[in-house]
């Protein structure tokens, strides 16, 4: 299979990325609270049926979880040049993701998103275009560890792009900078309406396009009347927006209408988002439908 077409089944699963935080209990969780949040994360996904799966994303909120690390940021604010950290940021949970399953996903909180969610407090940057740039330069020790690690696909979060609060020209150099550093596929997640980002978006330099589909059903209109180019989509088919489990014929409903634009053969299905603030119950069962249809549908092709 081609670097674009990295996984070698018709409608494989994934995750967007972060899943319900589980807390334990005991010596261990004394001094690690999240470990059995990992755990629980990696396990909920595999026992789902997911064909890609993720850490979780427990460690806390997209934004500070990477912030927190690189040198140049204190709290929200930036105040002077930003660095790469000094070890490593997320590789030890995916780590210990790929001693669970063969196939997991690196996710990182992308340059331009992380740009906008800090202050810049140092003369160093005159604007969030610079420290985009910054950003994407300090991520890429980052994503090589992942790579290192054994990742199958990196996923870059960029939600900004879809507000219109971004410049899209510096954000593509941004995600360029990132995967001209990997030899393995890339995905960028973008969720919201892509109404008027979406000519841009297509122009990045990724393999995998990851965009919602359940909450934003305005996205099909938009993508079935441009071409792809040979780039796979990350298909989200589940809401993520809400507790409420929908059914495996409600999931079959929205991949069916994908297939219609898009050969199955290019779709990865996902939910639409991350489902931190889901409760573990909704997320599990959304994950397990998710599969359940997309196994129904593959008997069925």
């Amino acid at each position: 299979m081609s670097k674009d077409y990295f996984i070698d089944k018709v409608l494989a699963t994934t995750v967007v990325g972060s899943y319900p935080v589980v807390k334990g209990s005991g010596l261990r969780s004394f001094f690690d609270p999240l470990h059995t949040a990992v755990e629980t994360a990696v396990a909920d996904q595999i026992n789902a049926g997911i064909d890609i799966i993720s850490d979780g994303q427990v460690r806390g909120d997209m934004i500070q979880v990477f912030a927190s690390k690189l040198p140049g940021i204190k709290g929200q604010e930036v105040i002077g040049k930003v660095q790469p950290a000094s070890g490593s940021i997320t590789v030890g949970e995916t780590k210990y993701a790929l001693t669970q399953f063969p196939k997991v996903k690196g996710i990182i909180t992308g340059p331009t998103t992380l740009a906008h969610g800090l202050h810049i407090a140092t003369p160093m940057y005159r604007n969030k275009e610079e420290l985009a740039l910054d950003l994407a330069a300090a991520l890429v020790p980052e994503v090589k560890a992942l790579e290192a690690a054994g990742v199958t696909l990196l996923q870059i979060d960029e939600p900004i792009f879809s507000t219109g609060m971004a410049d899209l020209t510096v954000g593509k150099q941004a995600i360029g900078l990132i995967t001209a550093a990997l030899r393995i596929p890339s995905s960028m997640h973008v969720c919201g309406n892509l109404g008027n980002v979406l000519d841009e978006i297509l122009k990045f330099n990724v393999n995998v396009f990851d965009f919602e589909f359940a909450n934003n059903p305005a996205n099909f209109d938009l993508l079935s009347r441009r071409d792809l180019a040979g780039r796979m989509v990350g298909y989200g088919c589940v809401d993520s927006s809400i507790e409420k489990v929908e059914s495996v014929a409600e999931i079959k409903k929205r991949i069916e209408k994908g297939i219609e634009i898009f050969d199955p053969r290019i779709i990865l299905l996902d939910p639409d988002c991350g489902m931190r603030m889901r409760s573990r119950d909704s997320a599990y069962w959304k994950l397990k439908n998710m599969c359940e249809a997309a196994k129904e549908i593959r008997i069925a092709l």
